[in-house]
């Protein structure tokens, strides 16, 4: 999953967060994960999983919560929020060892003790305290710990350890730590996405799939896991009596534009628009990758990361979609509850 990564996923929550700004009051937003929600962070690291060439990095005109490891993360800018996400990484901490140097998930939430610390001594505790409480928190993991682990190689070291019904039980279980673990260190509204159709990204078609139809083991493992994800959120909102987590089910949102391209404006759902090989989906997107003319047109810009048109639609279900799509409510649904706290 995590090569290169994209600002447009982030970058478009918060262009749909200013509309609702006379709906609730300002509040600042936290970010975890991996590539798809990474604003920057690995491009302070010596690392491969990063993307600070064009044409990646188009701006989308709002002011987003900075890398942590941002220089410019200080003063007010702390009042915002922050990232922690990191391109490569996964639940489990030998997902994405050939990219060497990111932010495993362990370390982002240290970062996210630390990031406290600085706002604590800038407003006070109890002030650090409530902005992080009332905070939106967004968790992306799990592909990677399918395509650039379990999936990776044949016979890959997890493959020969766990069959995929066990490795998905211990993915949930050490999930499960990492979400009570953000509870822990103040957050109380956290939106937690599943995975998406991992086999039917360009990437793994160009890898798995000459045909071009969906990869069925990785496609079989998402379906396995973001069930059993749900599960343990639904159980750890009966255990705090509160709806904290937040499940945005990432595989059905994605899977109708893939599967029906056309009916949402996109000319392919199997071509990436930058890259190179079959599917131009293998390598990193580089300048002198091929580059699609109008990326309005592909559902994925690179090989495994949707484009800025895909992702507003994915952002915008976030906000208004259904239960089919967002359980136990949609983002809108929330902050327009918690506007009246």
């Amino acid at each position: 999953m995590d090569e290169p990564f994209l600002l447009f996923y982030l970058a478009n929550v918060l262009a749909l967060f200013g509309s609702f700004s006379a709906l609730v009051e300002a509040r600042a937003f936290f970010v975890f994960g991996d590539s798809l929600v990474d604003c920057g962070n690995n491009n302070y690291l010596a690392t491969s999983a990063r993307a600070d060439a064009l044409p990646y990095g188009e701006y989308l005109g709002t002011e987003p919560s900075l890398p942590y490891l941002s220089p410019e993360l200080q003063g007010e800018k702390l009042l915002l929020g922050a990232n922690f996400a990191s391109a490569g990484v996964g639940i489990l901490n030998d997902t994405g060892v050939q990219f060497v140097n990111i932010i495993r998930i362990s370390k982002q939430l240290q970062y996210f003790q630390e990031y406290q610390q600085k706002l604590s001594a800038m407003i006070g505790p109890s002030q650090a305290q409530k902005l992080v409480n009332q905070a939106l928190v967004l968790i992306t993991l799990g592909g990677n710990d399918f395509v650039n682990n379990y999936f990776l190689v044949h016979y890959s070291l997890r493959s020969r350890e766990f069959t995929l019904p066990d490795y998905i039980r211990y993915l949930i279980s050490e999930y499960k730590k990492v979400l009570s673990t953000l509870y822990e260190l103040g957050a109380r509204r956290i939106i937690v996405t599943g995975t998406g159709p991992l086999g039917c990204a360009p990437s793994e078609l160009a890898l798995r799939s000459p045909s071009g139809e969906c990869d069925p083991d990785l496609q079989h493992a998402a379906d396995l896991f973001n069930p059993q994800l749900e599960q343990i959120l639904m159980e750890l909102n009966s255990q705090i009596g509160s709806d904290v987590y937040i499940s945005a089910d990432a595989f059905k949102m994605h899977t109708n534009f893939i599967s029906n391209p056309e009916a949402f404006g996109f000319k392919s759902s199997k071509i990436a628009c930058c890259g190179q090989g079959p599917f131009n989906a293998l390598g990193l997107c580089s300048a002198a990758s091929n580059l699609c003319e109008n990326r309005e047109e592909y559902v994925f810009f690179d090989g495994f990361h949707p484009s800025e048109k895909a992702c507003r639609i994915l952002v915008a279900q976030l906000f208004n979609g259904s239960t089919e799509y967002m359980r136990p409510m949609n983002l809108s649904t929330i902050l327009a509850m918690d506007a009246k706290l």
